[in-house]
């Protein structure tokens, strides 16, 4: 049992079960014990391999459409340039370097890192170097303004609540004990206004996933664009409607049980980018799948140029990263991205038909 087992089992003993969104919370982010709060948790070291760290072709073409965006709206200067869940830093500096030859955009850019991890702080201000960054707690603290964004793989570590469709309504999910262990459970049936919406298109049994933290973020975001004019790019692995139970746990690269390691597995849940969507109002979106968007925004010349100065093991992995990030088996249908802009703007490169 982890030191944070121990301490949860002590709270539900005392106070009976939490939300599954509690449980993830303190997982990821108990200031102790938390996952994210005591490592860095990226790469063949870590549990995970985002997009980023696969290839830079990643950061470079997402970079390039952020900096045709702000080209189509005028050359807004200055501007917030930000990521939310910046990792170890890899995507920015990936997309700082693919648009160097953009005139004005690297002078008018604000740089600011929306990350709560001291750990993961630190080491993005070594991938960064010298490169002016602001950190921010919260998408809140952003400031007023004209918003360049990205969020790579940030909402999907977003703290979800579960629900099973009873006769009766709905049961939530909850971590409870059994015996001395952390044990699944639901709790008790009711109606639940904010799932009224679900009765037509469920039966009993099924269960739907909600994110509340989710919808205010997209709306702070959505917010300043309507406003002030920019565009943000939405990348991370989910679908268009909630359904089932997509809670997981990674530890080592390998599926873990969600209860069994607590603050030493990565929890993560799948984006409910129908959810999200609604949130951007009033501002315009477009949805489409990572493979596709990557394609349109040149992947197959880039990974051809790119692999014209590589040779041996180093072109067999930058082929296998290419082909990781865009194939329908692997990342490039599971994988969506969801672009935000002002209303009546014009949807950004590799979104358009």
């Amino acid at each position: 049992m982890t030191d944070l087992a121990a301490l949860l089992a002590r709270r539900i003993a005392a106070a009976g079960p939490m939300t599954v969104a509690d449980y993830m919370a303190e997982c990821l982010l108990h200031p102790d014990h938390g996952y994210y709060a005591t490592r860095d948790p990226f790469g063949a070291g870590g549990d995970f391999t985002t997009a980023p760290e696969m290839s830079q072709m990643f950061g470079e073409l997402l970079g390039l459409c952020l900096a045709q965006g702000w080209l189509d709206q005028g050359a807004p200067t200055p501007f917030t340039l930000a990521e939310l869940g910046p990792g170890r830093g890899t995507l920015m500096a990936d997309l700082l370097r693919a648009t160097r030859g953009v005139p004005g955009f690297h002078q008018a850019a604000r740089v600011r890192l929306v990350e709560a991890s001291p750990t993961l702080r630190a080491i993005q201000r070594q991938t960064l170097g010298t490169h002016p960054v602001d950190w921010l707690d919260q998408t809140a603290d952003l400031p007023d303004g004209p918003l360049f964004l990205i969020a790579n793989e940030f909402f999907d570590a977003l703290p979800i609540r579960q629900f099973v469709r009873d006769p009766m309504g709905w049961r939530e999910r909850m971590v409870g004990l059994d015996g001395d262990r952390l044990a699944f459970g639901l709790g008790p049936a009711g109606p639940l206004g904010l799932l009224d919406h679900r009765l037509a298109d469920t039966e009993p049994g099924q269960m739907v996933e909600i994110c509340p933290a989710a919808a205010p973020i997209l709306q702070e975001i959505a917010r300043r664009i309507a406003t002030h004019g920019g565009l943000a790019l939405v990348v991370d692995y989910g679908g268009w409607h909630s359904r089932g139970d997509t809670l997981q746990a990674l530890r080592h690269h390998r599926f873990a049980d969600p209860l069994d390691s607590p603050g030493k597995a990565d929890l993560t849940a799948h984006v409910d980018f129908e959810a999200l969507a609604a949130a951007a109002a009033p501002c315009a979106t477009a949805v489409t799948t990572q493979g596709i968007l990557l394609g349109r925004l040149g992947i197959t010349a880039r990974a051809a140029r790119l692999a014209q100065s590589l040779a041996g093991a180093a072109l067999t992995s930058h082929k296998a990263a290419s082909h990781r990030l865009t194939d329908a088996a692997e990342m490039g249908t599971l994988f969506k991205a969801l672009a935000v802009f002002p209303p009546q703007g014009q949807a950004p490169a590799g979104f358009a038909e």
